[in-house]
C-alpha cells in the first residue's frame, strides 16, 4: 500500500545485504517457508566474496597456478615454456567467473521465492503492525534509490519509487566488512585496497604488500607467480602470526624461496604517492628509528578489514556495538535490538564467507523456532590459497594448554617429505595435530587441531575440520584408511603418529 515515505511491502524477514550470510539466510527461511525480503545496495549480489573476494581471486590464483605449473615443467622432463600474459583474456575469464556465480545466486534466489531489492536502507525502526502486514511484523525498514528496484524473477528489474518501506517481523543485519587502510594513510593513487588490486588491468612489475594475513599473503604469492617482483613487509617474524607457529614459519620460508622479499619486524611510517606511477613505503625495521624505503608501482594495504557498521540508523534502532565497530549479539546473533539479528563479518571472528553461510542458515532456523545449534568458532577452517596453500581448524597448541577445560595437549608434527605426492609436489609443507583431553571424557584423547601447509590443504582441511567438529577419539580417527598414494595420507600418517603407532615415520 501507498504511505507517506513512499510504497511500502510487508514480508516475515527482511534481510540488509546479500553477501554469504545474508543470501543464506534468504536461502534458508524460504525453504522454511518464510516470506523473504534481500536489500542489496550493490548492482550484483553475493557481496564481497562474489564479486570482489573470495571468487574473482581464486580465479586469477588458478591462472598464476598454471604458470607455476609451466616454470616446474622442465624439472619434470616436459619442454613448456610461458609466453606471457594475455589480460586481455585473463580480465574476460576472471569475470565471466563472477558473472556466472552472481547470476546464478540471482536465479537460485527467485527460484526459492524470495524477493530482492536494489537499494541502500537507510533506517530502521518499530513501527505498529498493518492490517495488511506479515504475521507479527513490527520492524520497518526504509530503502532508497534511484529509483528503488524490485526482483521477483532474476534479471526482471521492477522500479519502484525513490523510498521502499519494508516492513517485517524480524531483521537481519548483513552488511559485511571492507578494506581496512593503515593507520592515518588512506588509499590513494597507487595505494589500494584488495578490491582495486582485483580490478588491475594488468599486473605491476613491482609490488609492495603491507600486511601479513590471508590476503596479502594470496596477493604476494599470485602476484610472484606472475613474474612480479613482490616485497611483503610484516609486522612480526612470520606470515599468519596468529596460526600454529610451525604452519606460519614454513609458509613464512616457501614464500621467500619462491622469491618473494619478506622483510620482518616492520612499522610502515608513510606512503609516498605522488602524481607519478608507483609508491614509496617508509617504514622501520625491528623497532629502530632508522627509515627504511620499499619502492613499488602498486602498494597494496592488506591489513584487514573493518565491519560496515557505522551507521546512524542502527543505533536509533537499539542495536549497540563494541569498540571494535562489530554488532553486540548472542551466540545464535541475536542483538540487543528485539527481532534484530546480525551475521557475517559484522560479528565478531573469523570474517569467512563459510562461516557466514553457517552462519545465515543458523539464523533463519532460530527465527523459524527450530533451535539450531550456534556456530562453533573452532570449527570453522581457515584456508589460505597461496603455493602452498595454508590451511587450519581448531585449536593450536597453546590455545589447547591454555584452556582449562583440557588435559594432555599434545602437538604432533609430521615430516610432510615423507609423502610420495608431497615429493612429487616440489615445495614444502608442514603438517601439525594438536590432541587431548576433555575433563567431561578424560583419558580419552580427541583431536582438538589440525594445521597444514601442503598444495593441497584447501581440501585435506574438510576431513580435519569434521575430527574436530565431532570430537572424534584420536584412537578412531587414526583407524581411518587414506587412499595410496596421495596427499590425504599426510593427515592418516599424522594421527597414528599421534596416537602412538607412526607407519611411515618415527
Amino acid at each position: 500500500m501507498g504511505g507517506m515515505n513512499g510504497i511500502n511491502e510487508s514480508f516475515d524477514i527482511a534481510i540488509i545485504g546479500a553477501g554469504p550470510g545474508g543470501y543464506s539466510a534468504a536461502l534458508r527461511a524460504a525453504e522454511l517457508g518464510k516470506s523473504v525480503a534481500l536489500i542489496e545496495r550493490d548492482a550484483t549480489l553475493g557481496g564481497t566474496c562474489l564479486n570482489r573476494g573470495c571468487i574473482p581471486s581464486k580465479a586469477l590464483i588458478t591462472a598464476t597456478h598454471t604458470i607455476d605449473t609451466v616454470h616446474r615443467a622442465a624439472e619434470l622432463g616436459v619442454q613448456a615454456h610461458v609466453d606471457g600474459i594475455d589480460y586481455g583474456t585473463l580480465r574476460d575469464y576472471r569475470r565471466h567467473v563472477v558473472e556466472t556465480m552472481t547470476g546464478g545466486l540471482a536465479a537460485l534466489l527467485a527460484h526459492r521465492g524470495v524477493t530482492v531489492f536494489h537499494g541502500a536502507a537507510t533506517d530502521l525502526r518499530e513501527v505498529a503492525g498493518t492490517a495488511d502486514a506479515a504475521a507479527g511484523a513490527n520492524l520497518a525498514v526504509t530503502v532508497a534509490g534511484d529509483p528503488v528496484e524490485r526482483f521477483r524473477k532474476a534479471q526482471a528489474a521492477e522500479p519502484l519509487a525513490p523510498t521502499v518501506v519494508i516492513e517485517a517481523g524480524d531483521v537481519i543485519l548483513a552488511t559485511g566488512a571492507e578494506p581496512r587502510p593503515l593507520p592515518g594513510i588512506p588509499f590513494a593513487g597507487a595505494l589500494i585496497d584488495s578490491t582495486q588490486a582485483l580490478e588491475l588491468d594488468e599486473f605491476p612489475a613491482s609490488a609492495v604488500i603491507v600486511g601479513a594475513g590471508a590476503v596479502a599473503v594470496e596477493f604476494a604469492s599470485m602476484w610472484n607467480a606472475a613474474g612480479v617482483d613482490v616485497t611483503l613487509l610484516i609486522r612480526k617474524d612470520r606470515v599468519l602470526s596468529g596460526w600454529n607457529r610451525r604452519t606460519a614459519t614454513t609458509l613464512t620460508r616457501e614464500l621467500a624461496r619462491q622469491g618473494v622479499k619478506v622483510v620482518k619486524g616492520t612499522a610502515v611510517t608513510r606512503v609516498e604517492t605522488g602524481a607519478n606511477l608507483g609508491a614509496t613505503v617508509h617504514y622501520t625495521c625491528d623497532s629502530g628509528d632508522a627509515d627504511h624505503e620499499a619502492y613499488g608501482e602498486i602498494v597494496l594495504a592488506a591489513i584487514g578489514r573493518d565491519p560496515n557498521t557505522r551507521f546512524d540508523w542502527l543505533a536509533r534502532a537499539g542495536v549497540t556495538l563494541d569498540d571494535h565497530g562489530y554488532v553486540a549479539c548472542d551466540a545464535l546473533g541475536r542483538t540487543h535490538a528485539p527481532h534484530v539479528w546480525a551475521v557475517g563479518d559484522i560479528v565478531a571472528g573469523h570474517a569467512l564467507a563459510h562461516r557466514a553461510f553457517e552462519q545465515g542458515v543458523t539464523v533463519a532456523e532460530a527465527i523459524a523456532g527450530l533451535d539450531p545449534k550456534p556456530v562453533d568458532e573452532t570449527t570453522v577452517p581457515q584456508i589460505v590459497f597461496s603455493h602452498p596453500e595454508a590451511a587450519c581448524v581448531g585449536l593450536t597448541g597453546q590455545e589447547a594448554t591454555a584452556d582449562p577445560n583440557l588435559n594432555n595437549v599434545k602437538e604432533t608434527a609430521y615430516p610432510m617429505l615423507g609423502n610420495a605426492r608431497m615429493l612429487m609436489s616440489g615445495v614444502g609443507g608442514a603438517m601439525t595435530v594438536v590432541s587431548g583431553e576433555r575433563a567431561d571424557r578424560p583419558d580419552v584423547p580427541v583431536v582438538l587441531g589440525v594445521h597444514i601447509v601442503a598444495p593441497v590443504a584447501s581440501d585435506l582441511i574438510a576431513e580435519a575440520e569434521q575430527l574436530v567438529g565431532n570430537r572424534v577419539p584420536l584412537a578412531e580417527a587414526a583407524r581411518l584408511i587414506h587412499p595410496h598414494p596421495t596427499f590425504s595420507e599426510t593427515l592418516g600418517e599424522a594421527l597414528l603418529k599421534a596416537d602412538g603407532r607412526p607407519l611411515h615415520t618415527r
